[in-house]
């Protein structure tokens, strides 16, 4: 449990959903996934880009100051969410508290740009180290923002956005801040690194169909018998402040982390240990039987969605939550996924609706909302879980 209250006062995402708080909530509630068909490489493959709508607000960022021209879309989608999450929450620019957004892989696409120019000519552009280092994403934040805290910036993989969450509830424990932007960032659509998700033969089948009810993500089905994680993109940021306020969307009533022995380079055990303990830590004093939604990490992959759900049955033996995803909807966004799971968490909360995953026959729908975990988990089994409450 936290030492004092910490809520979540906003949060603002930019991805295939959209790029307001109605847009996401309205493709939520729709039971088709966003999802499209694009050529990165010798074929065609399914991915989840940015909606039109959020694509044309970036690149309006990226043109509204020449400095911006030359930054990742990692950062530019990060600075869109961070503007739109302070102004929900009434921060001001200029405002003292602390940033930490992270990515997974940082500015994917301009590291890619600038070696392939390399390889090319042996010469590097001067903007190659600045633009490409992982710290730029909180470090741009701060200087759009004008804040005066502390800035951090890392990668832990697919949980990276959670443990941000941590940290910055860690600060705001401390005494040392009583505010915190916390999120994650990723923009991984390039040829490269569907090339390397491919090679670890978990990538969705690129097969074309015209039907309606065909899903390339099958996260949370646990009868699949292929693979089927699918990537996205976006930005998810929320505004963590002390005590329960005004404006307070989610108080974040337990926290819990926890890693494992590597079984494989990027697997975790066939029963989760880390999520296991993970969720455990987070209910603490918070009795299992009051969590009424998960929001499970369930990727699309078959061990990764069995073995997170056997740590489900193991923590909660007979009495399981509801269990929900949105990457059969939304991709994989690695380093922003579980911040956009939380964004989902807060939605339901907020709403009272609980989002299915449509291909899935739920044995368990919740008659209220009152309490939802969210799990994130990155290569090594990383795992975070967090439990948030309705105000």
């Amino acid at each position: 449990m936290p030492e004092q209250p910490i809520t979540i006062t906003a949060i603002s995402s930019i991805s295939s959903l959209g790029k307001s708080t109605q847009d996401v909530w309205d493709s939520y509630r729709q039971e088709k996934h966003l999802f499209e068909k694009r050529s990165l490489g010798n074929h065609e493959d399914w991915m989840a880009p940015l909606s039109q709508k959020a694509k044309r607000a970036i690149n309006s960022l990226r043109s509204s100051d020449a400095k911006y021209e030359n930054l990742d879309d990692t950062v530019l989608y990060a600075l869109y969410a961070s503007r739109q999450a302070i102004k929900k929450a009434g921060w001001k620019q200029g405002d003292d508290f602390g940033i930490n957004i992270g990515s997974s892989r940082g500015a994917t696409t301009l590291f890619e740009k600038y070696h392939e120019n390399f390889r090319e000519t042996g010469k590097v552009s001067p903007l190659s180290s600045p633009t490409t280092t992982l710290g730029n994403i909180s470090s741009w934040i701060a200087h759009d923002l004008k804040t005066k805290g502390p800035e951090i910036s890392h990668s832990i993989t697919c949980s990276t956005a959670l443990h941000a969450v941590l940290n910055g509830m860690a600060w705001i424990n401390s005494g040392m801040a009583d505010r915190f932007l916390v999120g994650g960032s990723e923009a991984p659509l390039t040829a490269f690194t569907l090339a390397q998700m491919k090679a670890l033969k978990i990538y969705a089948n690129g097969q074309a169909t015209t039907e309606r009810t065909f899903y390339p993500c099958r996260a949370l089905d646990l009868v699949k018998k292929k693979n089927s994680m699918v990537l996205g993109e976006g930005a998810s940021i929320a505004c963590l402040e002390k005590g329960v306020r005004h404006n307070s969307l989610a108080v974040i009533e337990g926290i819990g982390y926890a890693t494992e022995p590597l079984e494989h380079y990027v697997s975790i055990s066939s029963d989760a240990h880390c999520f296991q303990r993970s969720m455990e830590m987070a209910l603490a004093d918070i009795p299992a039987d009051s969590i009424d939604v998960i929001v499970m990490h369930a990727p699309g992959t078959i061990k990764g969605d069995t073995s997170e759900y056997r740590a489900i049955q193991e923590v909660f033996g007979n009495n399981l939550p509801a269990s929900t995803t949105n990457k059969w909807k939304i991709g994989h966004a690695f380093g922003a996924s579980g911040m956009l799971s939380l964004e989902l968490a807060i939605l339901m909360l907020l709403y009272q609706e609980f989002i299915e995953v449509p291909f899935v026959a739920h044995k368990k729908k919740p008659k209220k909302i009152t309490r939802v975990m969210v799990n994130a988990v990155g290569f090594g089994g990383n795992a975070v879980s967090i439990v948030l409450g309705k105000v």
